[in-house]
């Protein structure tokens, strides 16, 4: 958003004119304030995302305010009207299902403020009105997103390929896009096994759902576990990190670590020992780059760089990283925890790429990318 002249600087070139001064003093270039509106800045999976955001603002003087929503629809509308009144030009957004992007939008569109998607995108499928309203915006700058269906069926055959077959489903909100995105892949998996193995069938539970909270997850794990003995795997498909605490808890509590198989998707900090103690099996996570290309994304339509929304949808593809043992982790560890995937230079020289390039940093980001450009 290009702001006008402050009355101020105006004032003072008036009195520059009528005193017959020649030079008009050069005006500053405005500070660049960025909102985020998140599910949590806190919990596994925000934290982390916040350690990105915050290293990006540090490298390119930005100001950033955060605003916590939990996934409560009406908390995720007034974010976006918190953060435009607190003077951002630019918001990125999660969670956001498709009917509150209708009203993030139209409340950016009114106040001239650029929005991205974090971890979500708009079906086109399945709200193509809400699409369209998208995609006619001239301040939707667009979304960053993984592939979850395909998430969903690579964990779901990390279970598969461990021997287990009768696996409990714990969502966190129903109706949320990337948790249906996820089951749909978690059930493709299991029926291209069973029509390959008509012998040896595997079931995938009803989902229980957990919300975002620890104690949600252990609710849910305690019901699965109730309602089949056989139960030798849990899928906690994410919600933050939180509720696949809770359900590795219940689990340990039933004295079943091990006998359990467990796989989600956002990385626990303790991530590493649990691959070796038992307690899960695998998981698909690093994600937390995510809403850092959707920030660059905002940065550069704040900055004049990336223009003419108004009439396509732009989207970035990000990976997941998956792993499923100790030594899997152990590189991750090195590259993504024990630090940031990117310095402040190369977060510098990243807000200069063009959209394109910027898709093609996010898409190559991986073990090997980070660990290549740290010299190893």
């Amino acid at each position: 958003m290009k702001k006008k002249v402050t009355s101020i600087i105006l004032s003072a070139a008036m009195a520059a004119s009528m005193l017959g001064v020649n030079a008009v003093p050069a005006m500053a270039e405005e500070p660049i304030k960025i909102g985020v509106s998140i599910w949590s800045s806190t919990d596994v999976l925000g934290s982390q995302c916040k350690l990105i955001l915050d290293a990006a603002a540090e490298a390119l003087g930005v100001e950033v305010q955060y605003v916590d929503q939990g996934h409560v629809s009406e908390k995720v509308t007034a974010s976006v009207d918190q953060l435009c009144a607190a003077g951002c030009q630019g918001i990125v957004i999660c969670n956001s299902a498709d009917t509150e992007m209708t009203s993030a939008i139209a409340t950016c569109n009114d106040k001239g403020v650029y929005l991205a998607q974090f971890f979500r995108i708009i079906s086109e499928e399945a709200n193509p009105d809400i699409y369209e309203l998208a995609k006619a915006s001239d301040y939707y700058v667009g979304a960053v997103h993984e592939n979850e269906p395909e998430n969903g069926e690579k964990l779901v055959n990390i279970l598969l390929e461990k021997g287990c077959r009768n696996i409990g489903l714990i969502g966190w909100e129903q109706g949320d896009a990337t948790w249906l995105g996820r089951w749909e892949g978690y059930q493709a998996g299991v029926d291209k096994w069973n029509e390959a193995n008509p012998d040896d069938q595997a079931v995938l539970s009803e989902p229980q759902y957990a919300g975002t909270t620890s104690e949600g997850g252990a609710k849910a794990a305690d019901a699965l576990m109730s309602a089949d003995p056989d139960l030798d795997a849990l899928i906690p498909a994410g919600g933050g990190g939180e509720p696949l605490q809770g359900a590795i808890s219940a689990v340990e509590k039933a004295g079943k670590t091990g006998e359990i198989a467990i796989v989600s998707t956002d990385f626990l900090p303790d991530l590493g020992e649990r691959l070796e103690n038992g307690s899960m099996a695998g998981e698909s996570g690093g994600h937390y780059c995510d809403p850092l290309f959707a920030f660059m994304m905002v940065y550069n339509a704040i900055k004049g760089n990336y223009t003419e929304f108004g009439g396509k949808f732009n989207e970035i593809l990000f990976p997941y990283l998956y792993v499923a043992s100790p030594e899997d982790y152990a590189d991750y560890e090195k590259y993504f925890v024990d630090q940031l995937p990117y310095t402040q230079d190369e977060l510098k020289a990243m807000a200069d790429l063009s959209f394109d390039e910027l898709s093609e940093a996010a898409a190559k980001l991986s073990i090997e990318d980070a660990a290549e450009r740290a010299g190893a």
